[in-house]
C-alpha cells in the first residue's frame, strides 16, 4: 500500500475487516458489525475510523446505506474475490458499480423502494453490455433453459418499454415476475423458459407494468 495513507494498526484492522467481508459475501459490513467484530462499545466508534480511513483515502463512504463503504481503487490491488461463480472481477475497478439488491416486492410499492433493499452489492462495470440499476433475486425455476436459476442475482436496467424477445421484469397485479416478452395483436403475453410452466397473458385492462430488463446474471453461490 502507499505509503502516504500511514494507517494505524487499528485502521489496517479495519480495512482488513472490509476487504474480506467484500471477498466472502460481495458486500461491505455494516458499522454494527465492524463495532462487534472489533469489540467497540458502539456503531459511532466504527463510524469515526470509517471517517478517518475515507479522509486518508482508501475508502468512500455511501450515504444511505448501512453498507455504504466503497473501497478505492487503490486499496484493492491485494484483494481476491471468488465469489461470484461467472467471472472473476477485475480488482482495480470492483468498486465501480454499487447496486441494491431486491428481495421481496411488496404489493403496489416502487420496486425500488427502500424497504425492499435486501443489501448492496459492489460489481464491476464491465460484466454487463447496459448499465443496470439494481439486482433482483430470481425465485423458482420457471427461467430455467436460459441458465436463470432460483437464487441467482438478475441484472436489471430500469425501464419501461420492452421489444418482443426480450427478458422482463414485469408487474401483473401484484406478483412480480421475470419472463420473455412478447405482444401479439395487443396483446401481451409472458414466456417462461420451462416446459413446466405456462405463458403468462396479460387480459385487456388487467394491472401490467414493465419495471426492467435483464442485462446479465450474477450466480452467488452464498445465497444458494
Amino acid at each position: 500500500m502507499d505509503n502516504t495513507y500511514k494507517l494505524t494498526d487499528r485502521q489496517q484492522e479495519i480495512l482488513d475487516l472490509i476487504k474480506n467481508k467484500i471477498a466472502t459475501t460481495g458486500s461491505p459490513p455494516t458499522r454494527a458489525e465492524i463495532a462487534d467484530h472489533l469489540g467497540f462499545k458502539s456503531a459511532n466508534a466504527a463510524e469515526d475510523h470509517l471517517k478517518a480511513l475515507a479522509k486518508k483515502g482508501v475508502i468512500e463512504l455511501v450515504s444511505g446505506t448501512s453498507r455504504g463503504i466503497r473501497l478505492k481503487s487503490s486499496a484493492l490491488k491485494n484483494l481476491q474475490s471468488n465469489h461470484f461463480e461467472q467471472a472473476m472481477l477485475p480488482l482495480e475497478s470492483l468498486a465501480q458499480l454499487c447496486l441494491p439488491l431486491i428481495g421481496r416486492v411488496a404489493a403496489g410499492s416502487p420496486i425500488l423502494a427502500q424497504e425492499h433493499v435486501d443489501q448492496t452489492y459492489y460489481v464491476e462495470q464491465s460484466l454487463f453490455n447496459k448499465k443496470p440499476d439494481y439486482l433482483l433475486k430470481v425465485r423458482g425455476m420457471s427461467m430455467r433453459d436460459v441458465g436463470i436459476m432460483d437464487g441467482d442475482l438478475l441484472a436489471v436496467k430500469a425501464t419501461k418499454d420492452a421489444k418482443n424477445g426480450q427478458i422482463v421484469v414485469a408487474r401483473i397485479g401484484e406478483e412480480v415476475t421475470v419472463k420473455r416478452f412478447k405482444k401479439v395483436d395487443g396483446l401481451i403475453e409472458l414466456h417462461p423458459e420451462n416446459a413446466d410452466f405456462q405463458t403468462i397473458v396479460v387480459e385487456p385492462g388487467e394491472p401490467f407494468e414493465i419495471e426492467g430488463l435483464a442485462v446479465g446474471l450474477i450466480r452467488n453461490t452464498m445465497l444458494m
